[in-house]
């Protein structure tokens, strides 16, 4: 690895002395090049209701592209984990409650909607997505599942305004 990051043996165990703090750092740089990749995201999806898909559908892709053994393997790490949850309550959590009251504000979704509820749940739901079993593979596509999942779901939360902007949305996917 210190001579695939162009490091001698000495700076790379000094840089990582543990798996973990390897594992950590890998991780770390994965947050931010999403981070970087939702900023692009937003360029391309002017309102909250396109920007709440962009970033499911996003979300769930990388997940797929990365092996199923990333995450399960991260966990092993206290550091990673708590990384993670750090992520989820500092970054994720924050701004889907942006974008949801964003949406609210521009009348996109639904102003009786609670939001911290709701953002649970959109979490949970990208969960779902990806628990192994769930959804046998083979028998679904991703494209059903997740219209199946967000769209209604998302749908429900929209103003008649929002549900057009959301039904142009997904016919473009």
């Amino acid at each position: 690895m210190a001579n695939s990051l162009g490091l001698p043996l000495d700076v790379f165990l000094a840089q990582y002395p543990s798996r973990e703090a390897l594992a950590l750092h890998c991780l770390l740089e994965d947050m931010e090049r999403q981070k970087h990749d939702h900023l692009r995201l937003y360029e391309q999806y002017p309102s909250p209701v396109e920007r709440l898909y962009g970033l499911i559908s996003y979300s769930i892709q990388d997940l797929l592209d990365t092996s199923a053994s990333y995450y399960p393997d991260l966990m092993q790490y206290p550091s990673a984990a708590q990384a993670m949850q750090d992520y989820l309550a500092d970054y994720s959590t924050p701004q889907l409650q942006h974008l949801l009251n964003e949406g609210i504000r521009q009348g996109l979704f639904r102003s009786d909607i609670n939001i911290q509820l709701v953002t649970i749940i959109i979490i949970q739901q990208v969960n779902i997505v990806l628990t192994p079993g769930a959804f046998p593979t083979g028998r679904f596509q991703v494209a059903e599942i997740f219209r199946s999942i967000f769209l209604y779901y998302i749908r429900g939360l929209c103003t008649d305004q929002g549900a057009r902007l959301a039904a142009e949305h997904f016919a473009r996917l």
